[in-house]
């Protein structure tokens, strides 16, 4: 049986609702579709989870963890969910040219090594078409530099993509499902992230030992 992949989702769109989490979704969506038809070493179409998170909820949290070094359990919670996840799908609205100041503070309580090899769909919203190529000059050096691997599609939508007025060369559908498309094809080269837990003490003590062992040792024994 093939494994189910799963996907974190992350949306740092300020308002409620928002066009930054309805870009999320949408990417969210076409991922899952291309993954459905996408076969596993078994021939079958491989499942997948999809964990939604939206960066205003954790935004006092994330502040506390840049003050403190410490992320309170709901955010180690969400963060843990990210850096295991096979795939991430990262969307942010664009403010003064470049990505929001509450999705870059997510990034700086990450590891620096947490998004190493993780495919990754970029996603970016704002007013104005004048402002897409922040994704490539802005948030893809940025996950580059984590180690990560951005598609080579990022999407952009203005709010006149949302309307009947969009671009019309290429419209915001198919460029979200190119970019799906990519990032499915990301995950189905990819083995299954490995589940692990954190409070396993072979995780960080070695296969087969225990804290007994870690107090044994620091006893002389």
């Amino acid at each position: 049986m093939t494994t189910a992949r799963r996907i974190a989702v992350v949306s740092a769109g300020l308002s409620n609702p928002s066009s930054t989490r309805m870009l999320a979704d949408r990417l969210a969506a076409s991922t899952v579709a291309a993954l459905g038809q996408t076969t596993g070493a078994d021939g079958q179409p491989i499942p997948v989870e999809v964990d939604v998170f939206e960066l205003r909820d954790y935004a006092h949290d994330i502040t506390n963890n840049l003050l403190t070094g410490f992320a309170p359990p709901a955010l180690e919670s969400m963060i843990n969910a990210v850096v295991s996840a096979d795939a991430l799908i990262a969307v942010t609205p664009i403010f003064s040219t470049s990505y929001s100041g509450l999705f870059k503070s997510f990034i700086d309580v990450l590891e620096p090594d947490a998004l190493t090899g993780k495919p990754v769909l970029i996603g970016a919203n704002a007013g104005t078409a004048r402002h897409s190529l922040a994704i490539d000059y802005a948030i893809r050096p940025l996950f580059t530099y984590l180690h990560a691997e951005p598609v080579s599609t990022g999407v952009f939508a203005a709010s006149s993509d949302w309307g009947g007025s969009g671009d019309q060369v290429a419209p915001l559908g198919e460029r979200i499902e190119r970019g799906a498309r990519e990032l499915a094809e990301a995950v189905a080269r990819r083995a299954p992230e490995a589940s692990v837990d954190p409070f396993d003490p072979s995780n960080y003590l070695g296969e087969g030992r225990s804290f007994g062992h870690l107090l044994g040792g620091l006893a002389g024994e």
